[in-house]
């Protein structure tokens, strides 16, 4: 019966300090446990000789720091509920095998939480999700390289082969000294090439990515050339996504750029006279490319096309403007006149190395023109039509009735 009565004691005193603990705000409670956790020592005490103390101090800083240690968990920072709850319903699309990321960031949790529609969240996570899975196919072709080379190595140490020759290396080092070096006389005596920053908000989060990585492929372009641009980014504020982004892709080397990034807009930059904007809503078609010029090309990815934009930006600021001679070279067949900021640099270094249009819109996608223009327009616009029924499938017999004119043309000319 005695044993019994501990036990049931031991079993209340436990509960009762687990239960304070995880209450430890109410005083009287965490005080009752500690008098029933202490009161067996207390008895202990009582029984013992007076030559044996207790050394209460450091019993009560024990206590105090259990009381510490209890404050810090329940005084932790919670997530925000709407974050809570958008990462709850990421897990039960992820449990009912839709595609969905395994890592978001805040910023990526944010964007899914600010679309306006399901099918737009589902549309953002599918992205998210393709580009995970880049990633880590782009990582698994590294490591298979890394894996190769390093067996390469060892059968060529089993072998005792001699070493490669280093100067490949020193080539590669001294190549990019060699364009750095002609990147910074650009930009002392080089021709500027402006990019326009001011179009954040008509672009979503991923069209201004997309806009962002393809400049960073125009900016290794123009630093590969024989006779770069000095490329100027003008309109680019500090807390802009266009920085942000930027940041994302250089890191460390965004400061180590030899390009000029400024604030301002590039009429207060440059003289007006001087400047030409090049966008595709032009009425005026530019026929050569002049040397003492600016031109200005809209840093802009626009999915949904929305035409005029850098037209009547143009416009507001009584700038000249001046589009591709697509129609006078190509045969063009479908889609938007729209190039991709990369394939506008391509064009715009090609025309300032040798001055030839045909070889300047070899950078066009072929997939956008038939070939170029070669024969009279008249001829041409034929053949354009024939080929655009028989890709359209029309009516057999209007084939049929031009072939037998064509045909009853001849005989009567023999």
């Amino acid at each position: 019966m005695q044993t019994a009565n501990m036990l049931l004691k031991k079993f209340v005193r436990c509960s009762a300090f687990s239960f304070s603990i995880q209450h430890g705000v109410k005083q009287d409670l965490f005080a009752l446990s500690r008098a029933l956790i202490l009161s067996p020592c207390l008895k202990e005490a009582n029984s013992r000789s007076y030559s044996e103390k207790v050394d209460l101090d450091a019993w009560k800083e024990v206590m105090k720091s259990g009381l510490r240690e209890v404050s810090e968990t329940v005084s932790e920072p919670k997530e925000p509920s709407s974050l809570a709850a958008a990462r709850e319903t990421l897990e039960m699309w992820r449990l009912a095998g839709r595609p969905v990321p395994e890592k978001l960031s805040e910023e990526q949790l944010k964007a899914f939480m600010e679309c306006p529609s399901k099918s737009a969240k589902k549309k953002y996570l599918k992205y998210l999700h393709l580009k995970e899975l880049y990633k880590k196919n782009d990582k698994r072709k590294m490591d298979e390289k890394r894996e190769r080379r390093l067996e390469t190595r060892e059968r060529a140490s089993e072998a005792e082969e001699p070493k490669r020759n280093p100067f490949v290396c020193l080539w590669a080092s001294s190549m990019d000294k060699m364009y750095s070096w002609r990147v910074a006389q650009s930009m002392i005596f080089g021709q500027p090439l402006v990019f326009d920053m001011s179009y954040e908000k008509y672009m979503s989060v991923r069209e201004v990515a997309n806009a962002v990585r393809q400049i960073v492929l125009s900016e290794g372009c123009n630093r590969r050339s024989v006779d770069p641009f000095h490329i100027h980014f003008c309109n680019l504020k500090d807390d802009s996504l266009y920085r942000k982004e930027f940041i994302k892709h250089y890191r460390g080397a965004w400061d180590k750029l030899l390009i000029t990034v400024t604030d301002k807009c590039y009429t207060d930059v440059f003289p007006k006279d001087k400047l030409i904007y090049l966008t595709a809503d032009s009425p005026k078609v530019m026929k050569t490319f002049d040397h003492d010029k600016i031109y200005i090309v809209g840093s802009m990815v626009d999915k949904s096309i929305k035409t005029g934009v850098s037209l009547a930006q143009a416009k507001r600021l009584g700038l000249e403007t001046a589009a591709l001679p697509l129609d006078k070279y190509l045969l063009w067949n479908c889609g938007a006149k729209n190039l991709t900021l990369d394939q506008m640099m391509h064009v715009l270094l090609t025309l300032k190395d040798t001055g030839d249009w045909k070889k300047a819109l070899e950078f066009v996608p072929k997939r956008k023109y038939c070939g170029f223009v070669n024969k009279p327009m008249h001829e041409l616009k034929k053949t354009l039509d024939l080929i655009n029924i028989l890709k359209l499938g029309k009516r057999p017999e209007e084939l049929q009735k031009r072939f037998a004119d064509n045909y009853s043309k001849r005989l009567t000319q023999k």
